[in-house]
């Protein structure tokens, strides 16, 4: 049963972080808001719930990307990339999400993706 309390309370310490950032600002809020009802989902469970609605994946992944730009202060604009460039920084985030999530597929899908927003990411940000 400690397991079960554990992941509940981050979970709402999370939100009230991110509702609190959400606060600061419009966009934060926006992104807070549409992200929300996915912060408790873990891998399996997104899944489990998209009964094969790949759109829903989808939307649950990208909401939860966009928290993880917002809150490393990434401004898409920064990256007048090519196609190609864009396609390599699209494969680094789908195998580092699909390796964090075959590694813990109980574990937060928020915590995943923000992993692999930063290992899609590293070394590509302006210093």
């Amino acid at each position: 049963m400690p397991r079960f309390w554990i992941p509940t309370i981050a979970v709402c310490c999370l939100q009230l972080a991110l509702s609190t950032v959400a606060g600061a600002d419009s966009a934060a809020e926006k992104y807070v808001d549409d992200a929300l009802p996915y912060m408790y989902q873990s891998c399996e469970s997104v899944v489990a719930e998209a009964s094969g609605d790949d759109d829903y994946i989808d939307k649950v992944i990208r909401s939860l990307v966009a928290v993880s730009l917002y809150n490393r202060d990434v401004d898409t604009s920064w990256f007048t990339i090519s196609d190609d460039e864009k396609t390599a920084l699209h494969d680094k985030f789908v195998e580092a999400l699909q390796s964090g999530c075959e590694a813990d597929k109980k574990g937060l899908l928020a915590g995943v993706i923000d992993q692999a927003v930063a290992k899609a990411l590293a070394g590509k940000l302006p210093k």
